[in-house]
């Protein structure tokens, strides 16, 4: 009798969801300042936006636009939460587009890279990152954890990943014409800046 009564204590005993579910992606970056994912808090956002300090995201240059996959595509500037208009932002200039989300650790390695090669590039190439997960605060935290201060756009709802074709992994890059159009559509992460110079030599012809 004891031992039903024993187990019966085990089996209703309540159990915390924290450890014995398994760590979550964002457990597995330990001392940043991203936190679980909840309700919006508009002034703890501007202030992630204060800390994290982006680059500007491009602005429309008038330049017009083939066919792009990005009509019609209006996302938020990280930087500012201000609308972005995908494909009016990058007309006119080859483009780097980079898919990354706060909880992926080769984004992690990768980012550093991308922004030294936009710091080479300078104009010859825009280098925009998009945060592919619905956690725009957790984005930002992770950018000034990284000391990463690229211009970049929040896609909750991965629309730029399905308008490109790209598959559900991260990191993506796409190099992106002046014209609008996709040249390639690169679902890996890049090992160094010397290999991002390649890929953008190859799929744009832009030597950076």
């Amino acid at each position: 009798m004891l031992v039903v009564i024993a187990a019966l204590v085990v089996a209703l005993w309540p159990r915390s969801d924290a450890g014995d579910a398994g760590d979550t992606h964002a457990d597995r970056f330990t001392g940043s300042t991203a936190t679980p994912s909840g309700p919006v808090d508009e002034s703890a956002l501007a202030d992630a936006r204060e800390r994290a300090a982006l680059a500007p995201c491009p602005a429309p240059s008038g330049a017009p636009v083939a066919d792009s996959p990005f009509a019609g595509v209006t996302l938020t500037c990280l930087g500012d939460g201000a609308p972005v208009d995908l494909a009016e932002a990058l007309a006119g200039k080859p483009a780097l587009v980079n898919l990354w989300a706060y909880w992926c650790a080769p984004c992690a390695e990768e980012l550093p890279y991308l922004q030294q090669f936009s710091a080479e590039a300078g104009d010859a190439v825009t280098v925009l990152t998009v945060h592919t997960d619905t956690n725009e605060a957790n984005a930002l935290a992770r950018l000034a954890d990284y000391g990463v201060t690229l211009p970049g756009v929040q896609d909750g709802s991965a629309r730029v990943q399905a308008a490109v074709g790209a598959p559900a992994v991260l990191p993506v890059s796409v190099l992106v014409r002046a014209d609008g159009t996709v040249a390639s559509v690169l679902p890996k992460p890049f090992d160094s800046v010397a290999e991002i110079r390649d890929a953008v030599r190859d799929g744009l012809g832009v030597v950076a």
